[in-house]
Parts: C-alpha cells; sequence; structure tokens
C-alpha cells in the first residue's frame, strides 16, 4: 500500500544511501589521488636495503667503492666506516659522505651512483595463476604487477582487489576494480606499486 508516510520513508532510505556511495566514491578518490602525489617516478630514486651503490672520490680510487646496502640499512666504506644508506637519495648520501671524508680528506670530491636496484619487491597473493613475492627494476602499475604473477584465475573476484600498504606508521588498504582498470573506465586505479605492497586478490 502506497502512502504519503511510505513514501517518505523510501526516500529517506534512498538519500542516505546515496550519501554513503558518495562518501565511500570521495575516500576511495583521496585515495587514489595520494597515491598519485606519492608516485615515485616523480621524485629522486630513495635507496632501500640490497641496493648496490657506487661511491667515487675524486682521484682516489683507494677510498672509492661499490658497497651492498645491508639489511640494517647502513653500508661501510674507507675511512668514513658506517653510514646509514636507507631511505635516502643519491644526492643525500653522496652529501653525507663527503661532509664525514672531510675530517680525513682536503677538499674531496664524492659522486654516489646506484649501481644495482634490488630493494623494490612486492607480493602478489591470492587467486592469481603465480602467486608470490617479485622484484623489478622498473617501478610497475597494478595492471603490470598482475601481468607479472600470470593474471587472475577464472575464480578471482577482480573488482575487489586491494594494495596492503604500510608506510608512516599506518596500514592503509586500497580498494582497486581490476575491470574498470582494463576497460578504461577508472584508469586512475593503476596505480604505482611500491615497495613493500602486497596485492591481494580475492
Amino acid at each position: 500500500m502506497d502512502t504519503p508516510l511510505l513514501r517518505v520513508v523510501w526516500i529517506t532510505v534512498l538519500v542516505f544511501v546515496a550519501a554513503g556511495c558518495s562518501t565511500r566514491n570521495r575516500g576511495a578518490s583521496s585515495i587514489y589521488a595520494e597515491a598519485a602525489r606519492n608516485d615515485p617516478r616523480g621524485h629522486p630514486y630513495v635507496i632501500g636495503a640490497s641496493d648496490v651503490v657506487r661511491v667515487t672520490v675524486w682521484k682516489d680510487p683507494n677510498l672509492s667503492a661499490d658497497a651492498v646496502v645491508r639489511p640494517d640499512g647502513t653500508i661501510t666504506l674507507p675511512l668514513v666506516g658506517e653510514v646509514v644508506a636507507t631511505g635516502r637519495t643519491a644526492v643525500a648520501l653522496q652529501d653525507e659522505i663527503q661532509t664525514r671524508l672531510a675530517a680525513f680528506v682536503k677538499d674531496a670530491v664524492v659522486t654516489v651512483a646506484i649501481e644495482e636496484v634490488n630493494s623494490y619487491r612486492f607480493t602478489v597473493a591470492g587467486n592469481v595463476e603465480h602467486p608470490g613475492l617479485f622484484t623489478s627494476r622498473y617501478y610497475v602499475t597494478v595492471s603490470e604487477a598482475l601481468a607479472l604473477a600470470g593474471g587472475p584465475t577464472r575464480y578471482a573476484s577482480t573488482g575487489d582487489m586491494v594494495i596492503v600498504r604500510n608506510g608512516r606508521g599506518r596500514t592503509v588498504r586500497i580498494p582497486i576494480d581490476y575491470d574498470a582498470i582494463l576497460s578504461g573506465k577508472s584508469p586512475e586505479q593503476d596505480i604505482v606499486i611500491l615497495p613493500g605492497d602486497a596485492v591481494r586478490v580475492p
């Protein structure tokens, strides 16, 4: 039976549902916007564990060295000793080494270069053909990470994927609709995978 009171109730319910969807969409949009701002391709590379850096001291090969960044984030150099490398750019590490080396060598000119990128690792788990831990020499997007894992299986719920991202003392779950990426309806969801990310495919 259709009554004015019943119509009011239905309208109220629809308004709340629409408001909830709008809030969720705004929340998801802000997550993708933040991911775009944090896209590492637009920033200097940050050194991580297992990376190999080449430290060159001009005209002094005895102080120059290739160093592997240890799991504790440090490298060891002649005279300078241990230096924290992880979380720094090549320029920042170069400045640190040059400052410390100045106590031993006058007017030392130091150059730091990234020789090998080994710290870019991420996980693809769930209903994909080849789940596991992956590494890459270059940054990859969600769709590229799925391709490395052989793609979703026929049992995958590709519209309900999620990226679990740890950083800044918090864990963020980023919803990903893989079908919307492939159809071109939501290209902003094809975000760049960061080191340590876990892509979950239910």
